[in-house]
């Protein structure tokens, strides 16, 4: 699929990201220098936040997708509690 459809090279080290059709199951696929990893994780509640794209690909920073791996809406992500300054 990533060369297929992505038309980019898995063995590139990159990571890609594929959810599944019910929103609740996620499928990391890269390349660590020695072989392919593969991680899924599938939530027991609620559903995985997905971008919106017209070409195909979205590039997120590693805190995007740490909380895309959470179940965290990365898009508007709030803090528990106010930051405080101390003087």
């Amino acid at each position: 699929m990533v060369q297929m459809a992505l038309d980019c090279n898995p063995l590139a080290g990159g990571v890609y990201v594929f959810r599944g059709r019910r929103g609740d199951l996620i499928k990391i696929l890269w390349h660590d220098g020695d072989g392919v990893c593969l991680l899924a994780k599938r939530l027991d509640r609620g559903k995985f936040t997905w971008p919106k794209t017209e070409s195909g690909t979205v590039s997120l920073t590693r805190a995007q997708l740490s909380m895309l791996c959470e179940g965290i809406d990365w898009r508007r992500p709030v803090r528990s509690a106010p930051l405080t300054m101390a003087i």
